[in-house]
């Protein structure tokens, strides 16, 4: 499934980057990366990832409208206002873009033109529909999308059609990560669940004793993910036993950020203020970076930095193997959403409705 996996570096497709949640750029960055246009809302908030493609960042505000904006100037190319809002990110493919909304409806986009191909409703008229607050991903014809009603959507990217769903037994917060004809869920549950993606069926399920909504990040045989009690896990997914759990001695503090991966290090923020990195075999601390706000923004790796926001206002570049600064920008207004980067640009947004470009100058 290696097609599945690459991404060409003009192209940030999913929340996380690939299928597999990596949050690893696949191009490079500049080093001394400057502003290269912000976009601000009169009223509103990101908290959403971006997503890019076609030249094209594609994002949700929260108060519903959805954007198209040229990836060069910040230009809008197209938008869709509604009653609604976004706090989750969209997913790309093939000219689509596909998204959920807090009303718990799904929406396929041309991308270029920004008409609406269909429109899913988790819902009906009497029963509103789930809030969906992780972004899609995809898995052959269909595209997965996991929502607050405990519910696991596949849909048929063609048509809008449901192909199947699988229930938890709580809120479904994270993004689904796909590998082969798998897809994880780490649960509001507090359990991972690992899903036949051809069947909609539980293949089986991990007890992790605490709730979660971050994405599971897949790195060979191990997916790893932070939990609502500040333990983080690193779980092989074919056996479906915990091969290592990080607690760190200083917090209990929760962890929304879902994690970076490589073969050197685990990246991921924690509501206790730090960007920690961690050994991926043996789950090791290899240092700690200290923040003056929550680190509720899931990290991305660029080269060797790992680039994330902060909610005291700042986006940091931390070098990866001493772990200290190595970029900072001032931008104010709290980061909730990660960065996402293509065509050596990186692109974020907070809580003040500002959409932030950064690149060469």
């Amino acid at each position: 499934f290696a097609a599945e996996t690459g991404t060409a570096s003009d192209a940030w497709p999913l929340a996380r980057g690939d299928a597999l949640s990596t949050g690893v750029v696949p191009g490079e960055l500049p080093a001394d990366m400057k502003l290269a246009w912000k976009f601000d809302l009169k009223d509103g908030a990101f908290l959403a990832p971006a997503v890019i493609a076609e030249g094209t960042v594609f994002v949700g505000d929260a108060d519903g409208t959805f954007y198209a904006l040229n990836l060069a100037d910040g230009g809008v190319k197209w938008k869709d206002p509604r009653e609604t809002s976004y706090s989750g990110g969209a997913a790309y493919r093939d000219g689509k873009v596909f998204v959920g909304d807090l009303d718990g409806r799904v929406r396929c986009y041309d991308a270029a033109s920004g008409k609406v191909v269909w429109e899913y409703n988790t819902g009906d008229e009497e029963n509103p529909g789930g809030e969906i607050s992780s972004s899609p991903n995809f898995y052959k014809d269909l595209v997965l999308v996991g929502s607050r009603d405990a519910t696991l959507y596949a849909i048929h990217v063609a048509d809008g059609k449901a192909a199947w769903q699988y229930q938890i037994g709580d809120q479904i917060r994270c993004s689904p990560t796909v590998v082969g004809n798998r897809t994880f869920l780490a649960g509001c549950d507090a359990k991972l669940h690992i899903v036949d993606v051809d069947k909609g069926t539980a293949v089986t399920t991990v007890d992790i004793k605490s709730q979660t909504g971050s994405s599971p990040a897949v790195l060979g045989d191990r997916v790893y993910f932070g939990s609502g009690n500040g333990a983080f896990f690193c779980v092989d997914w074919k056996t479906a036993k915990i091969e290592w759990t990080h607690r760190d001695e200083r917090s209990e503090q929760q962890i929304e950020s879902s994690a970076a991966v490589t073969p050197e290090g685990i990246y991921y923020g924690s509501q206790d203020k730090r960007l920690h990195a961690l050994d991926p075999k043996s789950g090791d601390k290899l240092w700690t970076f200290q923040t003056r706000g929550a680190v509720d923004s899931s990290p991305v790796v660029a080269g060797d930095r790992v680039y994330f926001g902060s909610a005291d206002g700042r986006v940091y570049g931390v070098d990866r193997k001493t772990g200290k600064e190595a970029w900072k920008y001032e931008a104010g207004g709290r980061f909730h959403a990660g960065p996402s980067a293509a065509a050596g640009r990186m692109v974020i947004g907070n809580e003040n409705g500002s959409l932030y470009c950064f690149g060469a100058k």
